[in-house]
């Protein structure tokens, strides 16, 4: 089954440096990814939800699912499973700098669908740009070689179970803070 799944990971990989690849990606990908570094973009539509009184419950549990993914995915299981990056494994001109951590799960996935999860659950509308960038930043980490599908396919599934738990727990903090 591994072997399956890896097999597949290259196959994708190769069809689309085959066939995608073109001088526009390139100049507007690696910028793109960049919104998703450290989680960037998700930190400051947390931050954003968290200065709104309406939105102020979704804002504090995006921004605690975004510390516990950290913990999970990228402190937790990217030393455990230590999957190598396929730009390690293959000679590739890369467009951006070669990461240091190891590849499985993506982080910029799981964060952006954690962050697009919760924005929309907060508001439809936020879904519009949320889901796009969402999609578009886990698309970049496969065309800019440094991520397998396999990793971001996991990176979505985790980061869809954290912004399930995060929409689920927002209903159940106070609606006014305690005035202790």
């Amino acid at each position: 089954m591994l072997d399956f799944i890896q097999n597949a990971d290259w196959s994708i990989l190769h069809w689309i440096r085959e066939n995608l690849r073109c001088g526009a990606l390139d100049f507007l990908l690696p910028k793109l990814t960049l919104l998703g570094e450290g989680g960037a973009v998700w930190i400051a539509v947390g931050l954003a939800l968290l200065l709104s009184k309406k939105y102020r419950r979704y804002g504090i549990c995006l921004l605690g699912a975004l510390v516990a993914g950290l913990l999970i995915c990228n402190i937790g299981l990217k030393n455990i499973v230590a999957r190598p990056r396929p730009c390690w494994l293959e000679s590739i001109d890369l467009l951006v700098k070669n990461p240091k951590d190891y590849s499985f799960p993506s982080g910029h996935t799981w964060s952006a669908v954690t962050g697009a999860w919760v924005a929309t659950a907060a508001n439809r509308k936020f879904g519009w740009v949320a889901i796009p960038l969402a999609a578009a930043l886990a698309f970049s980490r496969l065309y800019l070689y440094v991520h397998f599908p396999s990793d971001i396919l996991m990176g979505a599934l985790i980061g869809a179970a954290l912004g399930i738990l995060a929409v689920v727990l927002q209903k159940r903090l106070p609606a006014k803070p305690c005035k202790c």
